[in-house]
């Protein structure tokens, strides 16, 4: 594969919609072409301890900033036509269904390809897991400031190049 677009959310708290960060790195001919983070204002518009936790983000990073419909209008032209690949896709890809959902916008039917399912093939008992930064580490990546969108999407990216 070496044409698709990277994708990571953050959540802010137990609900999917509440996408609160993303990144994005889309690949074009094998190498990276483009890349996009942004900060979005969650709904609804709190933040759990565990999230927080793992991402470090609150209210105050992004109660200023866009909505999900908002920042999505900026990067459907930058995926358009490509699949989407994800270290445990179905998390990101329910997280972008509720968001849509959430603000009645029309599904316009992304396909997902999932690098932590690929690695799971690829990979096997090799491992001690198949967690992002262990298959990272595993394809010669160095995955700095995991649970940053932008710093997993680029690690996915990397991955996906090399097993998908």
């Amino acid at each position: 594969m070496t044409d698709f677009a990277a994708i990571d959310f953050e959540t802010a708290n137990s609900h999917r919609a509440s996408v609160c960060s993303v990144g994005v790195v889309v690949v074009r001919g094998g190498r990276v072409a483009d890349s996009f983070y942004r900060l979005i204002r969650p709904r609804p518009n709190y933040y759990s301890r565990f999230t927080t936790a793992i991402h470090g983000l609150t209210v105050a990073d992004t109660d200023e900033m866009p909505e999900f419909e908002e920042v999505w209008h900026e990067i459907a032209p930058r995926i358009e036509g490509l699949p989407l690949v994800a270290h445990n896709s179905p998390f990101d890809e329910s997280c972008l269904r509720a968001a849509f959902d959430l603000y009645d916008m029309p599904w316009p039917g992304y396909t997902f390809f999932c690098t932590y399912r690929a690695a799971r093939r690829v990979f096997g008992r090799q491992l001690p897991n198949h967690q992002l930064h262990t298959v990272a580490a595993a394809c010669g990546y160095d995955l700095q400031n995991h649970h940053h969108a932008l710093a997993d999407a680029e690690a996915c990216a990397h991955i996906a190049l090399r097993i998908l």
